[in-house]
């Protein structure tokens, strides 16, 4: 199952809210979902998301894809950029294999 983090649209009529969610690729878009990961307004001022760090990066060490505009969000917010330098960080450690050739 490949499980994208994308927004699922809510609110009313041209007053929207999205939600942050993981959910499996192949569910529509507003349809069934795994986790809430945050909220999105875009019409406040600043528009800033409201994300539940510790779970999206969860989901992120997990292997799960945010779609482009939650990978903005992400950004905009410094979760990204903590998965990043968590990213980098694991890749620069030697593996086992590594050690023993040494």
């Amino acid at each position: 199952m490949a499980v994208h983090l994308r927004l699922a649209r809510t609110g009313r009529h041209k007053r929207p809210m999205y939600r942050v969610i993981a959910a499996d690729s192949r569910k529509p878009r507003d349809g069934r979902f795994l986790e809430i990961l945050g909220i999105f307004d875009p019409l406040k001022n600043p528009a800033v998301p409201v994300l539940k760090s510790e779970r999206v990066l969860s989901w992120l060490r997990h292997g799960a894809q945010p779609t482009t505009t939650v990978r903005t969000l992400l950004k905009r917010h410094g979760v990204w950029k903590e998965f990043e330098t968590e990213k980098s960080a694991k890749a620069e450690k030697p593996g086992k294999d590594e050690k023993s050739k040494k």
